[in-house]
């Protein structure tokens, strides 16, 4: 065997070259077989396997015979594919003609076919309108746009325009995004939208100046959209106007584009229109937003644009521009050390990093954390470093529940959400990261019986330890503080011992979402929840509501309960 391996060490020190050509062979061999392997299909990942249980929560035989387990840790797991936003490469040098070489045209009937059911079943979130035609002098959809000759993918695109409230969604030549609140063209031939997706194959979109448009379902709870402006609402005009919005612009051919692009200029937050009046401003006590009216009463029509509402001189139609109020988004550590710990305290998926956002904004300090989360510091919580017990922060962060971390605190915030919603928004979490969705392989596969069988008995026994062994809890339900964000903030801040600030915490109204919401543009096609896993977690909502109810408490809100 030596002799062989010296024959062959002569051989190849005589000849280099090839013993590099055969290295190179070698080398070009197998990464052909990773890309192979890369493509074949979508990876398994494991479901997270039941740990022992820590025994039957105390004093509560009446959960069920499934071990209760208290101290559950689930591990990180974060698959490629629950990545939902990738890198957008903005270019124009690329000609129609040279994008149209480079695209695919094979199978392109097929192609077809496999596109028009994949538009079938995103019904839910976009309904496919047709191919239309395009150019590059007069778009068909004249909002923002958004390349990427990756990456793009029908969703990718319908998920953009919708987060900026575009009304339709269109792709071209395979890799672009155009979004838009009108078409502006006419129709053409559906064989002329067959360019596969750059970053899905199975789909089309669009061709060459050729736009595939989606008509977007907003079935999300997210605020109506104008553009880039919120649209807040028809209000009665305040007694002291002047005051509560102090610029004002006369404008005889008034629309709505027109009063929102005056009060961004101008950098004010809200865009109030009254009928050939414009005024901007904040919102204060004086103009809080909360007794909303009629929509009836500003229908009057705008001088501008026949096809838009302008108030009127008593009733103003609010809008809120892309200018961000500051009043609210300046945070810092504590400046001496906090005599006592306050947890905020929830269940995985129960909105805490949400809660940790709001109540940031509306004390000006940051929160801390039991653990230690990379990707929340770099979003902005710099409390997320500090050990929970430094001192500096204004509450902290935590899902543990169990009798000796409970009493680790000396008051507490407990977080309680609809345990259908908060199992699915970990799953969600688990699988493709805090404001990404676990693939459907992962809703189809094991991993979410698993997941429910886990989880759904720590939903009751968090929330009925916590108020068995908190020392002073606050309950507040994730529900209402979608529902009234102003007066629930205002609780939480109490107990922080904070005096609020009213006209911060109407700022804290405005900046409520962060970026820490999923879209409500994905939905799932189907109910994950078997009959049977329904009537277990129906039983442990009957438990925790009871609990409540015998500490004088409201019990959970109606909607716990499926119809």
């Amino acid at each position: 065997m030596a002799k062989l391996l010296v024959k062959l060490q002569r051989y190849f020190r005589r000849k280099p070259v090839r013993f590099f050509t055969l290295l190179a062979l070698y080398l070009a061999a197998g990464s052909l077989v990773f890309l192979h392997s890369g493509f074949s299909g979508e990876p398994t990942v494991t479901g997270t396997q039941r740990g022992p249980g820590a025994g039957e929560g105390p004093g509560l035989p009446y959960l069920g015979v499934m071990q209760l387990s208290r101290g559950f840790k689930a591990a990180a797991t974060m698959p490629d594919g629950g990545r939902r936003h990738g890198p957008w490469f903005k270019s124009t040098s690329k000609e129609p003609a040279e994008r149209a070489k480079a695209g695919d045209y094979g199978s392109t009937r097929s192609r077809a076919l496999r596109a028009r059911s994949g538009r079938e079943k995103e019904e839910d979130r976009a309904r496919y309108v047709g191919c239309y035609m395009d150019n590059t002098r007069r778009r068909t959809l004249r909002g923002v746009s958004f390349f990427d000759y990756k990456k793009m993918t029908v969703f990718r695109c319908q998920d953009n325009c919708a987060e900026r409230g575009y009304l339709y969604a269109g792709l071209e030549f395979g890799a672009e995004c155009y979004c838009g609140h009108k078409i502006q063209a006419s129709n053409a031939s559906e064989s002329e939208c067959n360019m596969a997706c750059k970053g899905e194959r199975s789909n089309t979109c669009g061709g060459v100046n050729r736009l595939s448009i989606y008509r977007l379902e907003l079935a999300q709870e997210s605020a109506r959209r104008y553009g880039s402006a919120i649209f807040r609402g028809c209000f009665r005009r305040p007694d002291n106007v002047s005051i509560a919005l102090p610029v004002s612009q006369l404008m005889l051919n008034m629309s709505v584009d027109k009063c929102v692009d005056f009060c961004t200029e101008k950098e004010y937050p809200l865009s109030a229109l009254a009928g050939t009046a414009c005024r901007c401003g904040f919102p204060t006590t004086l103009f809080t937003l909360h007794e909303r009216e009629d929509e009836q009463l500003c229908a009057q029509k705008c001088a501008g644009e026949e096809f838009e509402s302008c108030g009127t001189a008593e009733y103003l139609l609010v809008y809120q521009t892309q200018v961000q109020d500051n009043r609210c988004m300046d945070r810092r550590f504590l400046p001496t050390r906090a005599k006592q710990l306050v947890a905020l305290a929830s269940f995985p998926g129960a909105g805490n990093t949400w809660a940790r956002h709001l109540i940031e904004l509306a004390t000006g300090f940051y929160t801390g954390s039991y653990y230690f989360d990379g990707s929340l510091y770099n979003k902005g919580f710099k409390g997320e470093r500090d050990h929970w017990r430094s001192g500096r922060t204004i509450c902290i962060k935590t899902h543990e529940s169990g009798q000796k971390e409970i009493e680790s605190f000396d008051s507490a915030i407990l977080l309680i959400r609809n345990p259908y919603k908060a199992l699915m928004a970990e799953f969600n979490r688990k699988y493709g990261g805090h404001i990404g969705f676990a693939a459907h392989a992962h809703w189809k596969g094991k991993e979410w019986p698993e997941f429910v069988a886990n989880y759904a008995p720590w939903w009751a026994t968090h929330t009925l330890d916590w108020l068995r062994y908190g020392k002073k809890v606050l309950v507040v339900h994730f529900e209402d503080l979608k529902r009234d964000l102003f007066v629930q903030l205002q609780r939480m801040v109490g107990l922080l011992g904070i005096a609020a600030c009213e006209d911060r915490l109407l700022c804290v109204e405005g900046q409520k979402d962060g970026n820490f919401k999923r879209s409500g543009l994905r939905k799932l096609e189907y109910d994950p929840y078997t009959p049977e896993m329904r009537k277990m977690i129906s039983g442990y909502i009957k438990t925790v509501d009871t609990a409540l109810k015998l500490r004088n408490l409201s019990g959970v809100p109606d909607d716990y309960y499926p119809r």
